[in-house]
């Protein structure tokens, strides 16, 4: 029988996706691994691969469509397979991702997963005949393979029952399939008030679309509140010197690098500050996963250092140059950019003082980090120049209270001026 091709979420945190390009045809023979199409995200434009052999038989969505996840896009035929000139594909319900959950490291809000009402397990018995992917979606998504009737050759579950299971709700253990709610959709506004030989259209891509969609989400949703503190950066500054000298170039260390490993300790000393915010509980990670702010043309993307507590300041300053050379060339893997417990901004590099960044939900907190520069400061009555850098936390305050943000500002201050610490 025809098997429907979804769009599918190929990042955590995409709702639509727009059909880039086509690499196979209608006709086309399609082999497992091959490239299908192009798919632009909210992060990038991602490759879709062939998972179930067979041909393609119609496209659905055509370039520059812009498709629900879950909505289909093509019809795939077995080889010699007449397919009904009336046959219509399942309908475009959201559905669960082939992409396992993790938590946002965009500025998002969370949003509790719909539950679908359950339906009667039918189990088979005897071995269970699925493809590789869908066994892993099915395990990701608690599904009983059991209970699933398979669509591909001689009776094989592909991907496609397990989309169609999540619509109807299959379980296993109790655990009742979910679905994403669907995006918000902004305002209709009136007509613009610009003539329009005096502006160029530019089209918003779904990356742009979706930050400004959970930019929004999070101002609206969050209670923001900011905590500023200047730090005297002489004395890292003096060792930043000495260490990329003694280098010889075998590294080379930034000040975003110390900042990153002085946040990681900062945080170990105040847990409170590392936690996350949900209806029922607050989460207070045992681990400083940072997600770091890197410009990319057309957007933002925040890939991530895991465990950055347990690694030295030289291992934090090449895992950074190498994700965000990834991630301007668009080759981030969604578990790169995924699963941050707490944010870095820094665009001291651009001569930017001062500035205060928005949270990123479920993220309790994000570090603006500015500019490091010579100022006037006053010591024991005395007007000395020192090289000084203003640092802003932005906190969620259902999540991380004023004394807590304070103690933490505290600690990371005390990190950077003593910045000895940050090498042990």
């Amino acid at each position: 029988m025809p098997i429907d091709l979804f769009m599918t979420q190929l990042s955590p945190t995409m709702t639509e996706g727009k059909v880039a390009r086509w690499l196979k045809k209608e006709g086309d023979q399609l082999v497992s691994g091959d490239v299908m199409a192009e798919i632009e995200t909210d992060k990038a434009t991602m490759e879709m691969e062939v998972v179930d052999e067979g041909i393609l038989h119609r496209i659905i969505a055509a370039e520059g469509s812009i498709v629900t996840v879950g909505s289909p896009i093509a019809v795939i035929a077995e080889e010699g397979e007449e397919v009904a000139a009336d046959y219509q594909p399942t309908s475009g319900e959201s559905e669960a991702a082939p992409v396992e959950p993790v938590v946002e490291t965009v500025a998002a809000v969370v949003a509790p997963p719909v539950p679908v009402a359950a339906v009667p397990i039918v189990e088979r018995s005897g071995r269970i005949k699925a493809s590789p992917l869908a066994r892993r979606l099915a395990k990701q998504k608690g599904l009983n393979l059991a209970a699933i009737s398979g669509s591909g050759p001689k009776g094989r579950i592909v991907r496609a029952d397990i989309e169609q299971a999540m619509r109807r709700g299959i379980s296993l253990g109790g655990a009742v399939a979910t679905t994403t709610p669907p995006p918000v959709r902004p305002l209709p506004v009136g007509p613009l008030p610009y003539h329009a030989d005096e502006y160029e259209r530019v089209e918003n891509s779904m990356m742009r679309k979706a930050i400004a969609r959970r930019l929004c989400e999070s101002k609206q949703q969050v209670p923001h509140f900011y905590l500023s503190v200047d730090v005297a950066m002489d004395r890292l500054m003096d060792l930043r010197s000495q260490l990329n000298t003694a280098a010889d170039g075998a590294f080379k260390l930034s000040v975003n690098d110390f900042v990153l490993k002085a946040v990681a300790k900062a945080l170990v000393d105040v847990p409170a500050a590392n936690a996350a915010w949900t209806d029922t509980h607050t989460l207070v990670h045992k681990h400083a996963h940072l997600s770091v702010a890197v410009a990319i043309e057309g957007g933002l993307i925040t890939p991530v250092i895991r465990f950055a507590e347990q690694k030295g300041i030289v291992d934090i300053s090449a895992e950074v140059k190498a994700l965000a050379t990834r991630a301007r060339a668009g080759l981030l893997k969604p578990e790169e950019y995924s699963g941050g417990t707490f944010s870095i901004s820094n665009l001291g590099m651009y001569g930017i003082s001062q500035f205060a960044a928005i949270v990123n939900p479920p993220e309790g907190a994000i570090l603006a980090v500015g500019a490091t520069e010579e100022r006037a400061v006053a010591e024991n009555g005395v007007v000395v120049v020192r090289k000084m850098m203003t640092l802003t936390l932005s906190c969620d305050h259902r999540v991380v209270d004023g004394a807590v943000g304070a103690e933490f500002m505290a600690a990371l201050k005390k990190q950077l001026e003593c910045p000895a610490g940050t090498l042990i």
